[in-house]
């Protein structure tokens, strides 16, 4: 700014003084021109014109004037005659002037000098001193002649060169100075600045050790101050906090030069954990948590084609709980046997590209690519999560978010555990201790559920009342210890006998109830013999003896004998009591006579 300050500064002088030359000389040639016309004026007043000769020479020896010359009008010699040599017009100038009555410059300048060429009309008029109508016969406004006068002012122009020169020396002098005591102010502040912005660059990296120093006193001291005050803090604050957020949330596979930027992923991922987790505590059960999870993997996630299994630890049985598309990529064996899944047995995750044909048990084609994961519930339960892909990059593009899939599948770990020992807690509620059977709680659920599917579907039920005849005199006789041991054996036989589908009952004391669900006549008549005569023959040794029982079967059915299941129960229940009062050790259909007795 300076230096183009100085610049213009000067450029502006330097015009000036050649306006200043050509205008001082344009000046000059007016007042020479007034000179010499009052000068003729006065010679041909006095008669002694023909003397101008002299006095023209003298005039052109004035100070700058270089040339200097008059021509006469043609006006002028018609009145007065010829005029003296050299009067005549010199150039095309002379003539311009004569004809127009204007005056006229001319500037002509190179590298070493300058001049300034005028020609100026003399105007007869009658209203100047003298008055030129009083001699020259003309008309008001006819050129009488030329003055012509070239100046020299190349000494004008050199003064001025030199003054700019002078100038522009005294403005570098300046400039020097001006940039010096610049730099000796602005550079502890310019280092000051360098040394903010090469802190401000560790701190993206998360190193805030720097400390900032500066020579500058006041204001520049106390923000080097507070920076340092400030950078202490974060040190402090941020020093350990990716260490400390990845003890509740592993985040290997997001990685970045600022670790603020890389909590801000692990704090926005703990978030995410934190409204799933809240979420799924309060689904009905883990059935519901797992249609949250496949969800997941296919929204947030994006995974194109998985399988998620569960495993019983006892059973060493793997159920496939959800597939997104197709058939799976393991084995038939490996989707029901558990101990044929690398994954289970080694509990480590199981990635196809660590390793050709890792899996025996997975995609023995090796069209696909795929990841195995498992994820143990608890001492009973696990999850296996199976990934598949059909390029190398796409697997390797899914590796990277197992880590963040890992953290849900933790954070849903303890709520699945819960859920399922909700489910066992409710199941052992539903359960008879002594038998294993369900108990009477579990029917009346059961039926409050099935109950409007039974009258839309007109489902079909032959419900069989067992009871064993004369119990109380066992344990009467021989204990509740030997009757605990045959209401189990006949709990055993009643599993036997029935179906898969079937329903087996303890309703209560020494009373059992089937429920066969669409079945045949001939199909329930099987089911009963079966149930009566097992029993029948079970032998029960007690020290030296030997004991048989015998059971009562009262048999109704739905919707033959009543259009409501509770009614059937109720009809069963007095088939068997007309077994039993009519000899017992029998199996006895109801009867709508039956009745009579009640």
């Amino acid at each position: 700014m300076l230096i183009l300050l100085a610049a213009a500064t000067i450029i502006n002088v330097a015009i000036n003084f050649r306006d200043y030359s050509y205008t001082n000389a344009l000046e000059k040639s007016k007042m020479t021109a007034e000179v010499v016309r009052d000068g003729l004026t006065a010679h041909m007043v006095n008669g002694v014109m023909d003397k101008r000769n002299f006095f023209l020479t003298n005039i052109s020896q004035y100070e700058g004037v270089k040339k200097l010359w008059i021509v006469r009008s043609s006006k002028v010699d018609s009145e007065y005659g010829p005029g003296l040599p050299k009067e005549e017009p010199r150039d095309e100038m002379d003539s311009r002037v004569l004809k127009s009555g204007l005056m006229e410059k001319l500037i002509t300048e190179n590298s070493d000098t300058a001049s300034l060429r005028v020609s100026i009309p003399y105007i007869a008029s009658s209203l100047d001193t003298p008055n030129c109508l009083s001699c020259h016969h003309v008309n008001e406004g006819d050129v009488l002649g030329v003055i012509s006068m070239e100046f020299d002012i190349s000494n004008t122009r050199s003064v001025g060169m030199f003054t700019v020169l002078r100038i522009f020396g005294l403005n570098v002098i300046f400039i020097i100075i001006a940039l010096f005591l610049t730099n000796y102010y602005i550079k502890p502040y310019m280092e000051l600045f360098a040394n903010l912005q090469q802190g401000i660059k560790k701190a993206h990296l998360g190193n805030f050790t720097h400390r900032f120093t500066t020579k500058i006193k006041g204001e520049g001291k106390e923000v080097a101050n507070e920076m340092n005050q400030l950078f202490e803090k974060m040190q402090d604050a941020f020093g350990s906090i990716k260490d400390e957020l990845q003890t509740f949330v592993a985040r290997s596979n997001i990685s970045d030069a600022d670790p603020l930027y890389e909590a801000r992923h692990i704090i926005h991922e703990l978030s995410d954990i934190y409204k799933f987790k809240k979420t799924i505590e309060l689904d009905k059960d883990k059935y519901a948590i797992y249609q949250r999870i496949y969800q997941l993997l296919e929204q947030k996630f994006e995974l194109k084609h998985f399988a998620l299994y569960e495993v019983n630890h006892s059973r060493k049985e793997r159920e496939l709980l959800y597939i997104t598309q197709g058939d799976s990529f393991c084995s038939h064996d490996a989707d029901t046997n558990a101990l044929e899944c690398r994954a289970y047995r080694t509990s480590t995750d199981i990635i196809s590209t660590d390793f050709p044909n890792l899996c025996d048990s997975c995609d023995k084609n090796g069209e696909l690519e795929y990841a195995c994961l498992p994820f143990i519930i608890n001492n009973d339960y696990s999850l296996i999560l199976s990934i598949s892909a059909k390029e190398k990059e796409e697997l390797g593009n899914i590796s990277l978010k197992v880590t963040s899939i890992k953290n849900y599948f933790e954070a849903a770990k303890p709520v699945i555990e819960s859920k399922i020992l909700m489910d066992i807690l409710k199941e052992s509620s539903l359960r008879d201790g002594l038998t294993g059977l369900y108990n009477r709680r579990f029917l009346e659920e059961y039926i409050e559920q099935e109950q409007a599917q039974i009258q839309r579907d007109k489902t079909a039920y032959d419900i069989l009342m067992i009871d064993i005849d004369f119990f109380k005199l066992v344990n009467d006789t021989y204990g509740h210890d030997v009757g605990d041991t045959v209401i189990r054996a006949l709990s055993d036989i009643l599993k036997e006998s029935k179906r898969e589908a079937d329903l087996a009952i303890r309703y209560g004391g020494e009373e059992f109830l089937i429920l066969l669900r669409h079945t045949t006549p001939e199909a329930t008549q099987k089911v009963a013999d079966a149930i009566h005569s097992g029993f029948r023959s079970k032998k029960f040794t007690i020290g030296s003896e030997t004991m048989q029982k015998t059971l009562s079967i009262g048999i109704a059915k739905l919707p033959q004998d009543a259009d409501s299941i509770w009614k059937v129960i109720k009809y069963a229940d007095i088939a068997l009591y007309e077994a039993k009062n009519t000899g017992r050790n029998k199996i006895v259909y109801f009867k709508s006579e039956m009745f009579e007795g009640y």
